[in-house]
């Protein structure tokens, strides 16, 4: 799917309202996990970078109907060194900006890479909804990225656990190298 142009500004603003709102009914249903399978996996992505997953979110939700996988870039303005560690910490204050989007399944947080891009991996049910969301994100990672850096691949039909576990078996024709994971490997610490 071709990148498109960031929603207006009103539906974005209108759209994340509505997020923050279901993201405070999941966190009353305590419908919101942070599990710790994936931290530490390292995602090698065809242009050669291989980031960190620092944070994985999930919902409790119904079975994925129509899965996609979302992979998001972005790089921080005037954000280096410890400022990282920094921005890691507080990107935990971000997640009410996408659980509570429809059809969000799942998120794995990855660190910034050797050229201080961020990424993030995701499941989503519905590649339209999807593309709603991160057309909504735009304007979010506008206020502290460079907006030439924030980019999107989405690939329908495709599970983010697919991926992970055979990602050279797995067709992401048309993916851009940034978002095309070529494998996802354990490190030993």
């Amino acid at each position: 799917m071709p990148e498109q142009p960031p929603l207006p500004v009103a539906p974005a603003v209108t759209a994340l309202a509505r997020c923050a709102l279901t993201t405070a009914a999941l966190t009353a249903r305590r419908s919101i996990h942070q599990p710790r399978r994936h931290v530490g996996l390292e995602l090698h992505f065809a242009d050669g970078n291989a980031p960190r997953v620092y944070r994985e979110t999930v919902v409790d939700r119904p079975a994925t109907r129509d899965p996609s996988v979302l992979v998001v870039c972005f790089r921080l303005r005037a954000v280096r060194g410890r400022g990282h560690d920094l921005f890691r910490l507080e990107s935990e204050l971000n997640t009410p900006l996408f659980v509570g989007f429809p059809g969000f399944v799942s998120k794995l947080w990855l660190a910034h890479d050797a050229s201080g891009q961020y990424r993030g991996l995701y499941e989503w049910d519905d590649a339209g909804m999807a593309e709603d969301y991160v057309r909504a994100l735009w304007w979010v990672l506008a206020m502290v990225s460079h907006r030439d850096s924030i980019h999107y691949a989405i690939t329908p039909g495709l599970r983010r656990d697919q991926l992970l576990h055979a990602p050279e078996a797995t067709e992401q024709g048309g993916v851009p190298a940034w978002a095309r994971l070529t494998a996802a490997v354990r490190s030993i610490a």
